[in-house]
């Protein structure tokens, strides 16, 4: 029987300044399930969200719209949005935060993630993870010849605060 693939868990967080910074990088910590002949990773878990009401709708969600105020990431109001993204060889995304807690999954190619506090971080193999916690981030695509390509489940989240004050929504 095959090995699971050796992929990671990366988690961002904030340092005492409050830099976006990686907090986890760690490697998928698989677990049997017997009775369906399967392993399962848990990636992160959230206690304190509502549950969506959406699994009754026939509406396309792809068609919502999606709001200006927080980088066109996220839905008016709570909610989440999944999307892919591609990045072409050398390509560079500006630094940016937005208010949600964000989930991404490589899927091909390799991406660099860097954070506010000039740490960089080599994600490489497909199905990767990077739990990005409200940080200010940016994503570089080292190949010269091949695309990066990478799926995001983003949540609504309350911006990160430090000091008491929140962290705005920016792309600098």
């Amino acid at each position: 029987m095959s090995t699971p693939p050796n992929t990671r868990r990366i988690v961002t967080s904030h340092n005492e300044d409050g830099q976006a910074c990686i907090q986890i990088d760690s490697k998928q910590q698989w677990h049997d399930i017997p009775s369906l002949g399967a392993k399962v990773a848990t990636i992160y878990i959230i206690e304190d969200g509502l549950p969506t009401k959406d699994n009754n709708s026939s509406i396309d969600g792809a068609e919502r719209e999606l709001d200006p105020n927080n980088l066109n990431l996220l839905p008016k109001g709570p909610g989440a949005n999944t999307g892919a993204t591609l990045l072409c060889p050398g390509g560079v995304t500006p630094m940016h935060r937005s208010s949600s807690q964000d989930y991404n999954i490589l899927v091909e190619g390799e991406l660099i993630l860097m954070m506010e506090d000039g740490s960089e971080t080599h994600i490489k193999t497909p199905g990767d993870v990077v739990v990005m916690k409200g940080g200010l981030h940016a994503w570089k695509n080292p190949s010269t010849t091949n695309w990066a390509h990478w799926v995001t489940v983003l949540v609504s989240a309350e911006p990160v605060e430090v000091d008491g004050q929140p962290l705005s929504v920016m792309s600098v």
